[in-house]
């Protein structure tokens, strides 16, 4: 099981909906459309990320936002208040991802996944691939291929842990903008394709080939060689 989602919302369709996602994505799921008794499975600590609809009819989604925050469960809001200020008001309140609704639950289960990863210990040793030949430092903040640094920019740098955080899973174009960039950006998917572009070329100069980051037909790219041992 990926982890324990407490879904809040009172629209049974979005509700079942919601639920139906993160089932088959692995996770344990328990669905309730009261605010009352989403703060007493909150209480016994039986969530590991709360989806959350702040327009709740018993009690307040804000009320019930700051509990989770209290109790150390990440939140993801997702709402039919749409507008800039909401979501603004929304972060600023505590919460770790927002969506507006109409929505995508595919893109929806890739965010709570995004979330828990944010929360998950951080192992700090250097990370090396392809028995040894690919080195990913995060704490000197640099990547070395056959012992030569890899000259990344920012984005680069960026795009280059997200693919190497699990080796040989494809990440979507999506995906990888909002990991990349933090949010989503109209128009941007395509500009990963440049970035990726770009560091096969500098991966290109060190080993004479590009096949580290490869293309997923369909979806996007992933990172084509095993993390070591």
């Amino acid at each position: 099981m990926n982890g324990r989602v407490l879904v809040v919302e009172d629209d049974p369709d979005v509700r079942d909906l919601v639920r139906r996602y993160l089932g088959r994505a692995g996770f344990g799921v328990t669905a309730t459309g009261s605010g009352a008794e989403a703060a007493i499975w909150l209480d016994k600590g039986s969530a590991d990320l709360v989806i959350l609809d702040l327009g709740l009819p018993d009690v307040s989604g804000e009320d019930l936002l700051d509990l989770a925050r209290r109790r150390g469960v990440p939140v993801v809001v997702l709402t039919a208040r749409c507008r800039l200020e909401d979501r603004l008001h929304g972060l600023e309140l505590g919460a770790d991802d927002y969506m507006a609704k109409p929505f995508s639950p595919r893109e929806l289960v890739l965010r709570v996944k995004a979330v828990l990863r944010r929360g998950a210990p951080i192992d700090d040793r250097p990370q090396s691939f392809a028995d040894g030949r690919l080195v990913i430092d995060t704490v000197r903040h640099e990547a070395r291929l056959d012992g030569k640094q890899i000259p990344l920019t920012p984005s680069e740098w960026e795009l280059l842990t997200v693919l190497s955080s699990v080796p040989g899973r494809a990440f979507s174009r999506s995906e990888l903008v909002t990991r990349v960039r933090g949010c989503e950006y109209a128009g941007y998917e395509r500009t990963i394709d440049t970035h990726v572009k770009n560091l096969r070329r500098k991966l290109a100069v060190i080993v004479g080939h590009v096949g580290i980051v490869e293309t997923v037909s369909g979806v996007g790219y992933r990172l084509g060689v095993d993390r070591d041992d």
